[in-house]
């Protein structure tokens, strides 16, 4: 069992710079004690509970789950504080729930627990404008965000608040919201809205609130964390930054601002105390809380939860479109050589990014069978595609994906999760050869490949951290990153109703000389 305590900003900012790190292959989690009458932070007027990029609203692997959270902001009630829960972006998409009911049920949900505050993430956008306005609606918490406009009206989207001010005890908090604008948000999705710098957003409004007399200023961003660093240097009067967008916990300080960012999917919420000493100083307060089985579900949102899901389990038996052919998903022939599954999964991925190629891992492609001819369901497209992998879109010289190749196809003929199932590209393997100089004649669009060129590929954000022997792609140029990405199942799901009716073959994508 972990020793909880508590240990405020201060004293992690020394731990974090005296050198020590966690164990090898381990992490160090910040917990807290109990609540006593002697803690530093027991007379604190506030408590922020931080959560971000929550695709999920039931625990994942026995860990996260909305109703856990619900629970944790009431004990914090009970026990005479102030708990202002807050999700700092990407939680209406993606997930497979969300592609059914377009964010609905994460509103529901977060209504249900008591969220307080909310600001914009990029995948708030993935269902276009009207979409995000009717949700927007549908909250019961305050939206703050000040960087997006809808130009229909000239105010902040969603009739949302660019900033609020609010007192805590003897605490005056200003707090202002912020969302990234990066080129991954498809502009389709924003008709009648316009993106404002956060930079220059946030230069409109510090003002504002410092004249309003606030003596605690924080930012809920949805940013890159560089682009977190990057705000903090140049508006050292914010406080806190409530931060999203990276899926692993960060806990950070740049100059005298507290940055916070607690994973994804509720695993953690990050709680965060504030208090203005008589001094002058203000006091932060962090810990990182495990959202698990020992906090028991709150009964109203597991009820909101748990309705949700029943729901889905019918809608997943919706035709998304049909097949003239079976679909081959047969482990030892996708491990091995092309099929025209994979073909269609490989082509769905290039068309959801607009790609040159796709170079997809065949053991993300599950079922090991045939699907029949015929109608295709939502749940027949996840038991094609049952891991919740992303599609990203990387830029790389041509000699990059030959070594993607070489290595992709290095095992056969063993039947391994590497092998590649492609789109966009040709190529030849010849297994008499070493393992790494095997493939040869590769083409792109009918033209020889160039070492030299550059070229964009869609693959896994598995293989964009090296999984499956895919390491030549880490470090490569990312142009849709893991945290922008549809999921795959979901860009198979698009390309097939798009399509109405598939027909894919086998068409030589990759000839084996045996």
């Amino acid at each position: 069992m972990l020793r909880r305590l508590w240990i405020p900003v201060a004293l992690i900012v020394g731990f974090v710079g005296s050198g020590f790190g966690p164990p090898k292959g381990g992490h160090y989690v910040l917990t807290a004690q109990q609540e006593e009458s002697t803690s530093p932070r027991a007379s604190t007027p506030v408590t922020f509970l931080q959560i971000n990029d929550v695709y999920s609203t039931v625990p994942i692997d026995g860990v996260g789950g909305l109703a856990r959270v619900a629970t944790l902001k009431q004990q914090i009630a009970a026990a005479g504080k102030t708990p202002v829960l807050v999700i700092a972006g990407d939680f209406l998409s993606p997930s497979v729930a969300s592609s059914v009911f377009k964010g609905e049920q994460m509103v529901a949900a977060l209504n249900a627990a008591g969220l307080d505050f909310a600001t914009l993430g990029n995948h708030e956008f993935d269902f276009g404008s009207d979409m995000l306005i009717q949700r927007m609606a549908e909250a019961k918490w305050q939206w703050i965000v000040s960087n997006v406009i809808d130009t229909n009206t000239g105010k902040p989207v969603g009739n949302a608040a660019p900033y609020i001010v609010k007192t805590y005890g003897g605490l005056k908090v200003g707090i202002i919201g912020l969302c990234l604008t990066s080129e991954q948000i498809t502009p389709d999705n924003l008709k009648h809205l316009r993106l404002i710098d956060p930079i220059e957003a946030t230069t409109t409004y510090l003002p504002i609130l410092k004249s309003q007399g606030v003596n605690a200023i924080v930012a809920i961003t949805h940013l890159a964390f560089a682009e977190d660093r990057a705000l903090a240097q140049k508006f050292p009067e914010i406080d806190l930054i409530i931060g999203g967008h990276e899926h692993f916990p960060i806990t950070a300080t740049e100059n005298r601002t507290l940055i916070s960012k607690a994973g994804s999917d509720a695993k953690y919420v990050a709680r965060i105390d504030l208090n203005r000493r008589a001094d002058g100083l203000l006091e932060r307060f962090f810990e990182l809380i495990p959202i698990n089985a020992s906090i028991p579900d709150e009964p109203k949102t597991a009820a909101v939860v748990a309705d949700y899901e029943s729901r889905l389990s019918k809608e997943l038996d919706v035709v998304v479109g049909t097949s003239r052919v079976g679909l081959d998903a047969n482990s030892v022939r996708m491990r091995a050589g092309e099929t025209n599954l994979g073909n269609l999964v490989a082509d769905a991925m290039r068309a959801a990014v607009g790609s040159d190629i796709t170079i997809v891992n065949s053991g993300g492609i599950r079922g090991d069978r045939i699907y029949p001819a015929g109608p295709i369901t939502r749940r027949t497209v996840i038991s094609m595609e049952p891991f919740s992998n992303v599609i990203c879109k990387i830029e790389v010289p041509g000699r990059i994906i030959l070594r993607a190749l070489s290595a992709a196809v290095s095992k056969l003929p063993a039947s391994e999760g590497r092998f590649p199932q492609v789109s966009g590209l040709t190529m030849h393997v010849d297994l008499s050869a070493p393992a790494d100089s095997r493939v040869s004649d590769v083409r792109i669009g009918g033209q020889p490949l160039d070492l030299d060129k550059m070229y964009t590929v869609a693959t896994t954000d598995y293989q964009l951290k090296g999984g499956d022997g895919y390491d030549m792609f880490i470090g490569q140029r990312v142009l849709v990153s893991p945290e922008d990405g549809p999921l795959v199942s979901t860009g198979l799901e698009q390309y097939i109703a798009a399509k109405g009716e598939v027909n894919p073959a086998v068409e030589d994508r990759i000839t084996i000389s045996r």
